[in-house]
């Protein structure tokens, strides 16, 4: 008999009626079988003690800008920070989006502080941000080993990190809130001991606009049992539409995309696209991309697309950022001092 290809062995019908499933078809696994440890028991590799210091420059005081060459990234700092002053003048939006390198490189305090100085008036952050930052905030250390914890499966199995960003995805979908939102109520509710460290908490306290924009599966706590897709979906969608908000009003003002290759550009190039769509008019912002390497879709979704502004500065965050926190605060200290001579 001749073979047909696509033709069943067990006859024409067996395949087209599904009255016999294949038997190399998977089920997905039980994930209440899965064991988890103390967040106590885990080792980690990032601890508040190597946390960035926020200090500020002083008058008259050596400064390490005035060392830099007027060249390529240097440059680009120094006009980034330039845009970064313009917007805080006029009162236009500085939103952060960052991925989880950012806080396990212990730049929150920077970035708090600059938020408090009323610079930074919104954050995004993918989920890894956020269980970082979580971690932080609860234990003071967070980051595990992966390759060591990847061997034996127990890389990521941390009760007390997945219990509280599941459950409070699960309490932000039944209230109809973001997940931002949820999570930095909770570090407060809870009154962790490092709160002042917390991103999240800072943007509660402070009332500013923290978006989380999760990709399902691509967190540690997706791996629990507790973890409910169809919350954690409603509360980041919920937080997607409040940063194309933020993005709608973001004309005269700067994206800065902080080590995020994937999640934040492609958010961000969709909230402006909505803001668009529905009638915004946004133009005559900045973006800029910061980064340890030059990727694809910062480049083209933050850098490129937007016809904004442009401005890429490659190279390590614990460095960069201090350097343009810091151009900032000096840029904002001369147009004070600009401004109060006779």
């Amino acid at each position: 008999m001749p073979v047909v290809l696509g033709a069943s062995p067990d006859g024409p019908d067996a395949r087209s009626t599904g009255t016999r499933p294949h038997p190399m078809k998977p089920k997905p696994l039980d994930f209440s079988r899965i064991t988890t440890s103390p967040v106590a028991e885990r080792a980690h590799m990032v601890d508040t003690r190597v946390f960035a210091k926020p200090a500020a420059p002083q008058p008259g005081a050596p400064d390490v800008l005035d060392t830099l060459p007027d060249v390529l990234g240097a440059r680009n700092i120094r006009r980034l920070a330039d845009r970064i002053v313009e917007a805080h003048r006029n009162g236009r939006p500085v939103l952060l989006g960052f991925g989880g390198h950012v806080v396990k490189t212990g730049l929150a305090p920077l970035i708090i502080d600059l938020m408090e100085r009323g610079i930074v008036t919104a954050l995004a952050t993918n989920g890894s941000g956020s269980i970082h930052d979580y971690e932080i905030a609860a234990v003071g250390h967070s980051s595990e080993d992966v390759g060591a914890g990847l061997e034996d499966g127990s890389w990521g199995m941390v009760a007390e990190t997945a219990r509280a960003l599941n459950e409070t995805a699960a309490r932000a979908a039944a209230e109809g809130i973001g997940l931002g939102e949820a999570l930095g109520r909770l570090v407060r509710e809870q009154e962790l001991p490092n709160e002042h460290l917390s991103l999240l908490a800072a943007a509660h306290r402070l009332d500013l606009p923290f978006t989380v924009h999760v990709a399902l599966g691509t967190d540690t706590v997706h791996m629990h049992d507790n973890a409910d897709g169809a919350a954690i979906g409603k509360a980041s969608m919920t937080d997607f539409r409040l940063l194309a908000s933020v993005v709608a009003g973001l004309s005269g003002g700067v994206y800065l995309n902080l080590g995020s290759a994937v999640i934040l550009p492609e958010v961000f190039v969709k909230a402006l696209n909505v803001a668009r769509n529905l009638g915004e008019t946004v133009d005559g912002f900045t973006t800029a991309n910061m980064d340890m390497l030059r990727h694809y879709r910062p480049r083209v979704n933050v850098l490129e697309r937007p016809a904004g502004e442009a401005l890429e500065i490659t190279g390590h965050h614990e460095i960069n950022l201090p350097l343009l926190r810091w151009a900032v605060l000096r840029g904002l200290e001369s147009c004070r001092t600009e401004s109060s001579r006779p």
